[in-house]
C-alpha cells in the first residue's frame, strides 16, 4: 500500500517500479490511496507497464486503518519526509515499512527490523527488500511486531511528558 498526495516529492512512480518487481516474483495487489497532481502520471505508468490489473486506485479515504489491516507492506519513497505520520499509522496497524532514508524516516523506519531503507530511487533495493519479506511469513510475522512495538514508542501519553521536559529546561536555562 502506499498513501500520499500525489505530489512529486512522494515519488509514487516509484513505488509503482517497485511493485512491477515484485508482482514478477510474489502474487501481490498494490492499494495506492489518496489523490493529487501526479496520479495520472502513475496511473498513465501503470498501463504502460501493463501491471494495472493488479493495481487499485482508491483515491481519498476516511478510515486509512481499515485498509491497512488487510496490507503487508506500506510504501514510502519519498524524496523527503520531515516524520513520516503516514508511516508510522502503518506501523501502529503492524504494516512494515519500505522507505527512503531521508528526514526523519530513519528515526522512525528500523532499518531490518521495522521495514528497510533506501536511497532515494533505489527501485532494485527496495523491491528486493519488499520481496525478501514477502516470501518469508515467518520474517514477515516478525517485522510486523516490531513495527509494532516501535509505533507505540511514539504515544502521545509517552512523547509530551518529553516535549514539556524539553521546554521547560529551555525556559529555565533562559531565566
Amino acid at each position: 500500500m502506499h498513501t500520499s498526495n500525489f505530489r512529486k516529492v512522494k515519488r509514487t512512480k516509484d513505488v509503482i517500479y517497485v511493485f512491477e518487481k515484485i508482482v514478477k516474483k510474489v502474487p501481490s495487489k498494490l492499494l495506492m490511496i489518496g489523490d493529487g497532481p501526479e496520479r495520472e502520471k502513475s496511473e498513465q505508468l501503470c498501463r504502460n507497464l501493463g501491471v494495472c490489473d493488479d493495481i487499485r486506485y482508491l483515491g481519498k479515504q476516511e478510515m486509512i486503518e481499515e485498509i491497512l489491516s488487510v496490507c503487508d507492506l506500506f510504501f514510502m519513497p519519498s524524496e523527503t519526509e520531515s516524520f513520516g505520520l503516514a508511516a508510522l499509522e502503518a506501523m501502529a496497524c503492524q504494516v512494515p515499512v519500505i522507505s527512503t532514508n531521508t528526514g526523519g524516516l530513519p528515526e522512525l523506519n528500523k532499518h531490518g527490523i521495522t521495514g528497510y531503507l533506501s536511497n532515494i530511487g533505489d527501485i532494485d533495493d527496495m523491491a528486493a527488500n519488499a520481496i525478501g519479506l514477502l516470501s518469508n511469513e515467518e520474517m514477515l510475522l516478525k517485522f510486523k511486531k516490531a513495527a509494532r512495538a516501535h509505533a507505540e514508542t511514539f504515544d502521545i501519553r509517552l512523547i509530551m511528558p518529553r516535549y514539556v521536559d524539553f521546554y521547560q529546561q529551555v525556559l529555565n536555562n533562559s531565566l
